[in-house]
């Protein structure tokens, strides 16, 4: 497909180049409809109306600036994620690609590509619909792609559906500091994280594929954020061949995540993970720990904060190879030590952090345990608290807890 670029007049501050698709092969100028179809779309983003459907037609459109949309009740859509493309690639100004600050917002069936920082940002805004948004960085992972592909935080009700995040230098598809979140049929891959919940209230994440990214599927609760989360459920999911080497920005939380890390649950309480095919990990299928371990604990205090992950179930997954060849030296050497040199850590890895405030006879109340319910699935516990002195397999995992709601969105 050909791309052919044109140079379109500001609306206000908001100018932008426009390259537009035609068919076939040959280049040919940018005619007066494509340059007035411009305008139009610009006008659309900045006097849209509540109730408006902005239609986008097929083509590849490429922005020097950011577009950003402020008005509750306003429907985006496209004629399909790899047919309508608005690409970034030549962006000069703005942060993100689009910055939606608004309720009652639909986006669907286009792709937003090679922006310079965020694809697709929600900020604070209730009833939120992504569907069939493909997000990608063109050129494969890569420090330098911006943060995030698809983004709302502190928003409430929010579904996304059918989306594609590829090459995000934090997270592919993310929800931060919301409520009520369904995350489903989506693909997230070569991102550093593929899918993340963090310090969300109620999210189900489920019939999605997360491959080829450094860690699945994060479950996280970082401190000095407006809400911590917890109650989330991660089922029917693939998760499998997450061991891109981690190219996120040195000093950023996920920085920490290991290569080869399936789904992965930070200092988050009431997590459910099950019915999940998880394989083909190096570091391993899943991985429990507290944000003591990833050198985040000195960003400060939160009354509310809990740093201990509590109440995670584990039950009815399919695991396949992991745990062989782990990232970091420290955990390569345990790996050799405990289980031979052709040996795996076990499918669960346990950095051992539990709050001794909690504990009653030397054991943590029955529901605020880890509890694995999953056949011939072990834990380690490599006792990072201690200095690793006692790392061991624990003995008691078998044990179940209450079920998890599901998540319902209005409408």
């Amino acid at each position: 497909m050909t791309r052919l670029t044109g140079r379109i007049a500001a609306l206000t501050a908001a100018a932008f180049l426009l390259t537009a698709c035609g068919g076939g092969n040959e280049r040919r100028d940018v005619s007066d409809a494509d340059r007035d179809y411009a305008a139009t779309l610009m006008e659309q983003l900045i006097d849209a109306q509540p109730g408006e459907v902005i239609e986008i037609p097929a083509g590849v459109f490429v922005f020097d600036r950011s577009l950003s949309l402020t008005v509750d009740g306003v429907t985006i859509r496209g004629a399909g994620m790899d047919e309508t493309v608005l690409s970034f690639s030549g962006q000069t100004s703005g942060a993100e690609g689009l910055l939606v600050t608004a309720s009652d917002f639909t986006i669907e069936d286009l792709a937003i590509e090679d922006t310079r920082g965020d694809a697709l940002k929600v900020n604070e805004g209730d009833n939120i619909v992504i569907r069939r948004v493909r997000t990608e960085w063109t050129n494969g992972p890569d420090t330098e792609n911006g943060a995030y592909g698809i983004y709302p935080v502190q928003t409430t009700n929010v579904l996304i559906d059918g989306a594609v995040a590829i090459g995000a230098s934090d997270a592919g598809i993310y929800v931060g500091q919301s409520r009520n979140v369904i995350i489903r049929n989506s693909r997230a891959e070569f991102n550093v994280a593929g899918i993340e919940v963090e310090n969300t209230v109620g999210a189900d994440v489920y019939d999605n594929v997360a491959t080829n990214n450094t860690g699945g599927i994060l479950v996280f609760n970082m401190p000095n954020l407006p809400q911590p989360g917890y109650q989330t459920r991660v089922y029917n999911n693939r998760v499998f061949g997450n061991n891109t080497g981690n190219f996120g920005h040195p000093g950023t939380p996920v920085a920490s995540v290991p290569a080869g890390s399936g789904v992965v649950i930070n200092s988050n309480d009431q997590v459910e993970i099950f019915d999940n095919e998880i394989s083909d990990h190096r570091t391993a299928n899943i991985i429990i720990s507290s944000v003591h371990s990833t050198g985040f604990s000195d960003l400060g205090t939160q009354e509310n904060f809990d740093p201990y992950p509590e109440a995670i179930y584990i039950h009815g997954n399919t695991f396949g190879e992991g745990g062989g060849n782990p990232d970091h030296l420290e955990l390569q050497a345990l790996r050799i030590a405990m289980f031979g040199i052709t040996g795996n850590i076990p499918d669960v890895l346990w950095d051992g952090y539990v709050d001794p405030a909690k504990m009653e006879d030397g054991a943590l109340p029955a529901d605020l345990r880890i509890c694995i319910d999953n056949g011939d699935a072990q834990m380690l516990n490599v006792d990072f608290p201690n200095g690793n002195d006692n790392p061991h397999i624990v003995e008691d995992t078998a044990c179940t807890l209450d079920r998890l709601p599901a998540i319902s969105l209005p409408g």
